[in-house]
This record gives structure tokens, C-alpha cells and sequence, in this order.
């Protein structure tokens, strides 16, 4: 890919410019274009908008075939994320459109997120709030009152599904905080070097954390059969994608003791509708939603927009980065 393949100025849209705080600066890419912002985007409005763009940038709005075989003129689709299972790779390979997504940016926002809700569980914090503003601390008769239980993290067995820097990140601060730390295998994969098996993993664990892209193999990873596996009733940590795990069956899971907490940053529907599974677990103190918001520091999302627009311009100059199979 040359500079000469995109016009002067390229045309660059961005489909959700609100996914990003407003805080966040987004540079102006180092060569001439014109920059369309519209601050979100419908399904049914991307095609119309993304027609006559060169680039597209895209956080969370899926960018399906039907779009894409109407956009004659677009040469890069620039994620400003990790996961790219929005956009239709296959669709953009045939048609030699390159690719792009945001690495590592969050390696130190998520694993962050990832602890504040292990804490949060462990400590039983959230039921211990919620008791307090009930008025329970009044009518103990001593200084304090033990409802809830309280666990230590030290000393406990934290198992890790991926090993990405993500999941390198977690075990970094899992060690520092002289947790046992365990890296399962791929799931039916026999373990190599450093790895522990899958289904071991769940049976060892005290804190199970997911750190795994959302892809037809990860889909559904955490079901049934693998909750009825974990001998150690654990806390699950989810910042990852929501599709990993069966929502139902985590409810499921919550209301018979099989676990003993959840911390979600993520949903299988973004927003989730009333009625999704997760927002019927919202009166349990054992179980924490956050608004996928694990990557939203400041500075981890500065670094995403700056990345962002680092894969643009290197896609002009010739160098794609950060490119994406399809």
C-alpha cells in the first residue's frame, strides 16, 4: 500500500466519536484530509456514511458486508479498540481493505478494573455498603457486625484465561499480591509450557479472570458444565467480551452457591436491555456490573485515540500496522 492509493484530502469518517470521553484528544492526522465526527451511528445509518469515506474509524459500530460493498472508495478501517469482531474481515479481505486495531493500550486500565472488582467481591464490599445504608450497623450490638464474608487475596489461587498482555498484567499484580497464579490452555488444547488445563484451572481456582478475544472458538466458553467444575466456588471476573460467558447460566450459578460472586464490565447486548440476564442480577451484593468501562481510564483512553491515529497515518505512509487477518 502506497500514499498514492488514497486521495488528497482522504476522506476519513468516524462512526462514534462519543464512544471515546470527552476529555480525550483526537489528533489531526499528519497529511491532508477532510474529518467527518458523527458522534454515534445506527446500524441502518453506516452504509449511507461510510459511501463515499477512504477511512473509517470505528469503536463499537459494527461495519457488516452489506456497508462495506457500497463504500467503493474505503481503503482502512481503523479500530479504536482490540477486538475487531465488529467488522466483517472476510468482506474487507476480498476486497483488499486493510484492517487495523488499538494493542496493549489498556494494559494497566483493565487489570486495574479487573482488582478493583476482585477487592470488591473478596471483601464483600458491596454487600457491606448496601447493609450499612440499611441501617444494619445501628442495630449491631458491637462495634462491628460480620454478615458477609471477607477473603484475603494472599495466599488464594487466581486462574487466568489468556495470556495476552492483558492477562500477563493481571498475573504481574496476582503475584505482587502473593496470589498463586495459574494460565490455563486453550480450552480442549493439551497444555504446554507455563500452562495449566483448561478444566484444572476452573477446579483450582479461588479467582477466575477472562482476558480472551470473543471469537467462534471463545463463544460461550463459561457454561453450565464449566460453572459445575468450579470445586472451589470462585468469583468470576468478566472485562472481556460478554459472549464468553452464559449469562443464564450464570445466574444460575450465583443463586446456588456454585460461585461465590461475578464482577461483569461486559454484556452480550451493549447497552443490555431491561430484561437481559445480567440486569435481573443487579439486587445481588454478589455481583458487580460496570458499563464496559474497564478501558476508560484517562490515560488508557488517550493512548487508544493517539494509537488510533498512529495506525492511520502509518497506513498512509505505506506501513500498515497493527493489521487484522481476515
Amino acid at each position: 500500500m502506497s500514499r498514492t492509493d488514497l486521495p488528497s484530502p482522504a476522506r476519513i469518517v468516524f462512526l462514534d466519536r462519543e464512544s471515546l470521553p470527552t476529555e480525550t484528544v483526537l489528533r489531526s492526522p499528519g497529511f491532508p484530509h477532510a474529518f467527518v465526527a458523527f458522534e454515534r451511528s445506527a446500524p441502518d445509518e453506516v452504509a449511507e456514511r461510510i459511501a463515499d469515506a477512504d477511512i473509517v474509524i470505528t469503536n463499537k459500530v459494527p461495519v457488516r458486508a452489506e456497508a462495506i460493498a457500497g463504500a467503493d472508495r474505503l481503503r482502512l478501517i481503523a479500530v479504536s479498540a482490540t477486538g475487531t469482531d465488529i467488522v466483517d474481515l472476510k468482506a474487507c479481505a476480498a476486497r483488499g481493505i486493510v484492517v487495523s486495531n488499538v494493542r496493549d493500550y489498556a494494559r494497566t486500565t483493565v487489570p486495574e478494573h479487573t482488582f478493583a472488582l476482585i477487592f470488591a467481591l473478596r471483601r464483600s464490599l458491596l454487600a457491606y455498603h448496601q447493609s450499612v445504608r440499611g441501617g444494619r450497623w445501628q442495630t449491631a450490638s458491637q462495634f462491628c457486625f460480620l454478615d458477609h464474608p471477607i477473603g484475603d487475596l494472599a495466599g488464594s489461587t487466581i486462574g487466568i484465561i489468556g495470556d495476552g498482555a492483558l492477562g500477563g498484567a493481571v498475573g504481574d499484580i496476582a503475584r505482587a499480591l502473593r496470589m498463586h497464579v495459574l494460565f490455563a490452555a486453550r480450552k480442549g488444547a493439551t497444555p504446554g509450557e507455563g500452562k495449566v488445563a483448561f478444566e484444572d484451572v476452573l477446579t483450582r481456582s479461588d479467582v477466575i479472570t477472562l482476558h480472551v478475544p470473543l471469537t467462534p472458538e471463545t463463544r460461550g466458553m463459561i457454561g453450565a458444565p464449566e460453572f459445575a467444575l468450579m470445586a472451589r466456588h470462585p468469583i468470576l471476573i468478566n472485562t472481556a467480551r460478554g459472549g464468553l460467558v452464559d449469562e443464564t447460566a450464570l445466574g444460575a450459578a450465583l443463586a446456588s452457591g456454585q460461585i461465590a460472586g461475578a464482577g461483569f464490565d461486559v454484556a452480550s447486548a451493549e447497552p443490555p436491555p431491561a430484561d437481559h440476564p445480567l440486569m435481573a442480577l443487579l439486587d445481588r451484593p454478589n455481583f458487580i456490573l460496570t458499563p464496559h468501562v474497564a478501558w476508560a481510564s484517562r490515560d488508557g483512553a488517550q493512548a487508544l485515540a493517539d494509537q488510533t491515529i498512529d495506525n492511520i497515518e502509518a497506513f498512509h505512509a505505506g506501513a500498515p500496522r497493527n493489521v487484522v487477518g481476515g
